[in-house]
This record gives C-alpha cells, sequence and structure tokens, in this order.
C-alpha cells in the first residue's frame, strides 16, 4: 500500500515533469554534457549551426515567400495536395452554432493527432474524390480527415461529425484499416496501437465527465473546461496560454499512452530515464518530452483562435522530438554520431541514445531558431518557434533525409505509432 506521502510526492513529481521548463531543463543538461565532450553516444559541431539554420531559412523562403508563416499543426496537413479540406468542414457545420463548430474542429484535432505517429515507408492513402495519392504524415492526415468526416469516431449516426467515448472506446481495428486502405500490400506500423490508443482515448474521457462532459463526453470538453465553463458562450474577452492547453491536455490525458513509463501509480507519458539527467525528488533521472501531447496542443492553438479565442505564450512550448526535427540536427553535421554503427542497429524509444537524441534535438532547436530568424531578419514574434517549425525544420529535416537515405532517419527506432 502506498502511503499518502509516497502519493504526494509522485503527484508533485509528475505535475513538475508536465511542464516546458521542465522539459527545456532536462534536455539543456544533456546538450551541456555533450557540449563538454561527456556524450557516450554523439558528437557537437557548433561550426554547423548555421548551416544547420540556413537549411531552415532556406526552406522557409522556399515554401512561404512572403516570409507568411502558420503554426506548425495537423491543420497544415488537412491542407495536402492543395485541397482546402477546412473550408469542406466549415461547409459541413455551417449550420451549427459558432462553439459546435469549435467542438468539432477540437475533436478532429484530437483523433488525428493520436493516429499520427510514424506510418512507416510502405503505406499509402488514396483520396476517392480526387485520386491524389497521399503517404506518410501527409497520408495520416488526409486519412483521418476522411475517417472522421464518415462518423468512425462518433456513435450517433445523427451526428457523425463529432468523436465521442462511445465511439473511441467501441472504435473496431478492422474498421479503422479500413478506413485507412490497410491491407498486406499496403501496412500501417502501429496499426493496433493507433486503436488501442484511441479507446484508451474513450475510456479516460468517460472517466472523467468533469473534464469530458457527463451527457456528449468528447475530446472539446477541454475547450469547455478552460473558456466557457460558466455557459456555451464563447466570452469576447477569452484569451488563453498555450502552456494551460498543454497542461490540460496532460493532465486528462497522460493515462491513455502506452509506454508504462510511471512514478508510483501516476502515469507519465512520453517521458524517459537518462542517468545523467538531475532533478527534484522523485522527478530525478527522468526526460520529459510529451511529443504527440505538444503535437496535439499546437494542433488546438488554431481551432481556440478561430473560435474568438486570443492564444497567447506559444513560444512556451517547445520543439517536437522526433525524426524530422532530429534529423536535421544529425543530416547538417550539428550533431553526429560518434560510432557510425548505431545508424545501422534497431533502437527502442527507452533507449539511452533514443532519448539523448531527442533532448538534443529540443535543446538544439532553439539554437537553431535563433540562428534562422537571424538569417531571415525577423525577430521571434514574427517566427515563433511554431512557425520555425512549419517554415522550416521539419520540412528540411524531411529534404536532407530523402537525399540521403530516400526518406528514411538517421537512427532506427522500434515505434507503436505513439512515440513518433
Amino acid at each position: 500500500m502506498t502511503a499518502p506521502w509516497e502519493s504526494d510526492a509522485a503527484q508533485q513529481a509528475a505535475e513538475q515533469l508536465r511542464t516546458t521548463p521542465v522539459i527545456r531543463d532536462r534536455c539543456k543538461q544533456l546538450l551541456q554534457r555533450v557540449r563538454a565532450g561527456e556524450s557516450k553516444w554523439f558528437v557537437l559541431d557548433e561550426g554547423f549551426l548555421d548551416t544547420a539554420a540556413r537549411e531552415v531559412a532556406d526552406s522557409t523562403r522556399q515554401r512561404y515567400p512572403k516570409l507568411h508563416v502558420p503554426f506548425h499543426s495537423r491543420w497544415r496537413h488537412f491542407e495536402a495536395g492543395g485541397v482546402d479540406r477546412k473550408a469542406q468542414l466549415d461547409r459541413l457545420l455551417a449550420p451549427l452554432p459558432p462553439v459546435e463548430r469549435a467542438h468539432a474542429l477540437i475533436d478532429l484535432a484530437f483523433v488525428s493527432v493520436l493516429l499520427d505517429g510514424g506510418a512507416g515507408p510502405d503505406w499509402k492513402y488514396v483520396e476517392p474524390a480526387t485520386g491524389q495519392t497521399f503517404t506518410r504524415s501527409e497520408g495520416l492526415g488526409v486519412a483521418s480527415f476522411h475517417a472522421f468526416t464518415s462518423g468512425l469516431f462518433s456513435s450517433n449516426k445523427a451526428r457523425p461529425l463529432q468523436a465521442d467515448a462511445d465511439g473511441l472506446r467501441g472504435l473496431v481495428t478492422d474498421h479503422l484499416a479500413s478506413a485507412f486502405q490497410v491491407s498486406e500490400a499496403n501496412p500501417l506500423v502501429g496499426l493496433e496501437s493507433r486503436a488501442v490508443l484511441l479507446r484508451r482515448l474513450g475510456e479516460a474521457m468517460a472517466d472523467q465527465p468533469e473534464i469530458f462532459g457527463d451527457e456528449e463526453v468528447r475530446p472539446a470538453g477541454i475547450f469547455d473546461v478552460i473558456i466557457s465553463p460558466l455557459g456555451p458562450a464563447v466570452p469576447p474577452t477569452a484569451d488563453v496560454a498555450a502552456h494551460d492547453i498543454l497542461s490540460q491536455v496532460l493532465a486528462s490525458c497522460s493515462g491513455i499512452w502506452p509506454s508504462g513509463n510511471s512514478i508510483g501509480n501516476i502515469p507519465l507519458g512520453d517521458c524517459w530515464r537518462h542517468a545523467a539527467v538531475r532533478g527534484d525528488g522523485l522527478s530525478d533521472g527522468w526526460v520529459p518530452f510529451h511529443k504527440l501531447s505538444q503535437w496535439l496542443t499546437y494542433s488546438l492553438l488554431e481551432p481556440f483562435a478561430w473560435a474568438g479565442v486570443q492564444v497567447r505564450g506559444v513560444e512556451a512550448l517547445t520543439a517536437l522530438p522526433e525524426y524530422r526535427n532530429g534529423g536535421l540536427v544529425l543530416d547538417s553535421g550539428l550533431l553526429r554520431l560518434r560510432d557510425e554503427a548505431a545508424a545501422g542497429e534497431l533502437w527502442q524509444p527507452g533507449d539511452e541514445i533514443i532519448v539523448e537524441w531527442r533532448a538534443l534535438t529540443v535543446a538544439l532547436m532553439d539554437e537553431v531558431a535563433r540562428a534562422a530568424r537571424k538569417q531571415l531578419h525577423l525577430d521571434e514574434q514574427r517566427f515563433p518557434l511554431a512557425c520555425v517549425l512549419e517554415g522550416g525544420s521539419w520540412a528540411a529535416g524531411r529534404a536532407l533525409a530523402q537525399q540521403r537515405r530516400g526518406g528514411l532517419p538517421p537512427l532506427q527506432v522500434a515505434s507503436d505509432g505513439t512515440v513518433f
């Protein structure tokens, strides 16, 4: 039986590990260690910082010539192939009141992001309406958009444009496979894990009616808790800090992740051990990332704004530690492996080399962002990290991976579709 003080200490540690200042602190610890030449895995070459920044700046100029860069979010993938799918959804939602329209957009962002782990190199999605073929993140985005609009995640046939607890808890893996056109010839990495993740979200929502609603139990309940707890209308002066959205996501959804990482009986989600990282109390030795939760937060910023909410403090969020940003820092020469043979091995998400690579990605991307702003003659207000990622680092990392390895990441990680 856990003593009360142990439970309190575990809760305090978990709450600490759910903050982006702690993410940055732990990641910077590992960067300082690499700078001191003490890493078993990596060597840092500061001379390539401007090289990495130039890749980001060049990509940004090419993709957004007027330097009007939107936030990095799932909504960009819904634009794949030059199709404005949000406009299609807006037309379907037009008869609904504004807050209900916001609810639908938030439900879509939730399920689409949770389905957005790495797809693998062999999967594709052919969009029936356009005949266009999409792969990887764009394919997952387009496929999840159409799965949502077809009502796959709703338990109410009369209201298909929603996700709800019953619809998610009852999600059949074969139905998800069909929506994503999965077959033996078209395999999707981590299909079952993705379905399990959505089912676990449904369970978590049903267990928290105070957050997600007791009648309509939907992901969009988070919007109401944060913005309009006293009624259905959005106050004209409504505003929210981006970190408050992340905090609510982490507090209410941390139990859905399959990693099993925990302190006491409190699940931590995307947090991993590294022996060289120091911290207070029971948080010592843990490196938090919360990659998908932050990706979800980035993807909720626009639905909040479209609903009339002023979103502030976007810069508090970190870079996303996945293999495109991580690939950029390696492929640009800014970071290199001590032993190139490591690139030929298959690693687990909790292996020290992968935890360190992800941490270095978070810490170095803050430095790359500053250098890229100088090259583009933009300040942080005009070119925050959310725009650097979109402009930017993710596209540059993908392009370098395509040039060097046909699109494969520089380190191979056994993904279950819920971390990378």
